[in-house]
């Protein structure tokens, strides 16, 4: 990577054009005399910046201001063109990479590339190899690559690279070996917290300061955007929603404890739910499927639901409700501004988000709800990957 004003994190001019480019990222475009007055700067000092900005390739001039009258200001905004950033989302089976560019641009994204994660150091070896096949064959330049994220299920603390899944050697967390093998930096960060940011600067979140996303896949997680910034937690863990103990279904969750909302809320609920249905001898579409595979999974359940089939509609507004009541405790909470609902079970839409509001207006206090609302992922299974992507560029700027 070239030697630019990154570099000096001290330096009280590199902290001020750092301001710059965040606000720009989260407002567009800023003329000088807005700039000054944002930064409390002097507009000679912020002329000086902004151009110290272009000559390095990070801002652009994007015209005059549209104001009426007297003479128009020029604007300016982040180059597109200044670099470009690596999103990794790994699941169990398969991995997703996106690539943006400096102002959040996607240029290249794929789903679902069969990938085995095994718990040593070879294996992220093999990463890093297949992310340059990857931009090879995609005719992308790595050498324009400022940096990458890593978005992986479980919990993880970004500041130590610490992640419960995926970790093998505390002294060699993944990020650091990938950002070895291809100098750049990396960070890791777990899946709903890069699912969110995603959406934040990239999806549904339109000028909302206070967001609560819910990721409803396999299991059940929350990330969390509160004034406008990504809220962690003491140590990194915060978002578990899914193992609040909400329930009295004696449910054994994945965490060993009974009752969390996870066992009642999530796609391996919904599964079982189904499941137990069909081995009762319930009618459903999905029956054929159950007596020659023994088992339906989330593929099977979405196909069933576009035929209409009764038992897995009834099943997912269950999920639904369950869903809307831990909701209902978290808008009391929180107060937010914006509910997005996220992850595979999304797919399911007004089957899943009716029975979800039906439930917060229910169970939620109306003071507290009133100015909430609800909407569906914008950027789908893009979202970790790009969360990924923008979460890079902003630990590189020193905003997150």
């Amino acid at each position: 990577m070239r030697n630019t004003f990154l570099d000096k994190k001290d330096n009280k001019n590199s902290l001020l054009k750092k301001t710059i480019l965040h606000l720009c990222i989260q407002n567009g475009e800023y003329s000088i005399a807005s700039l000054s007055e944002q930064i409390n700067s002097s507009v000679p000092t912020v002329t000086k910046l902004i151009g110290e900005l272009m000559d390095e390739g990070f801002m652009i001039e994007l015209g005059k201001s549209g104001t009426s009258g007297g003479r128009r200001p020029s604007i300016y905004g982040l180059n597109p063109d200044a670099g470009m950033f690596v999103g990794l989302d790994i699941r169990h089976s398969h991995v997703s990479i996106a690539v943006t560019d400096f102002k959040g641009g996607l240029i290249s994204f794929q789903d679902n590339i069969p990938f085995t994660f095994e718990p040593d150091e070879n294996c992220i070896h093999r990463v890093a190899h297949s992310l340059r096949t990857f931009f090879s064959e995609k005719d992308l330049d790595w050498n324009k690559v400022l940096g990458m994220g890593i978005s992986v299920a479980g919990r993880v603390n970004p500041k130590t690279g610490y992640s419960n899944l995926y970790s093998f050697d505390p002294e060699r967390p993944i990020n650091k070996i990938l950002s070895e093998d291809l100098d750049i930096p990396v960070v890791i960060e777990n899946d709903s917290r890069a699912m969110t940011y995603g959406e934040y600067l990239a999806g549904a979140v339109k000028k909302e300061k206070n967001v609560l996303f819910i990721n409803v896949s396999w299991g059940l997680g929350m990330g969390m955007i509160l004034d406008g910034h990504l809220y962690y937690g003491t140590s990194g863990f915060s978002g578990e929603f899914g193992h609040f103990p909400l329930l009295d279904n004696d449910q054994i969750c994945r965490c060993g404890k009974i009752g969390c909302l996870e066992t009642g809320a999530s796609g391996s609920a919904l599964v079982r739910l189904i499941t137990e249905q069909l081995r009762a001898g319930r009618a459903s579409s999905l029956s054929q499927t159950f007596k020659k595979e023994g088992k339906v999974n989330l593929n099977d359940i979405f196909k069933a639901i576009q035929e209409e089939d009764i038992l897995t509609i009834e099943s997912i507004e269950k999920i639904g409700s369950n869903l809307g009541r831990g909701l209902a405790g978290l808008i009391n909470v929180f107060n937010p501004q914006l509910v997005v609902i996220g992850g595979k079970l999304s797919l399911a839409g007004d089957y899943l988000i009716l029975p979800i509001r039906s439930a917060v207006k229910r169970h939620a206090q109306t003071i507290a709800n009133q100015d909430t609302a609800i909407r569906f992922t914008k950027l789908r299974n893009e979202a970790a990957p790009i969360g990924a992507c923008m979460l890079s560029r902003s630990h590189l700027l020193g905003i997150v």
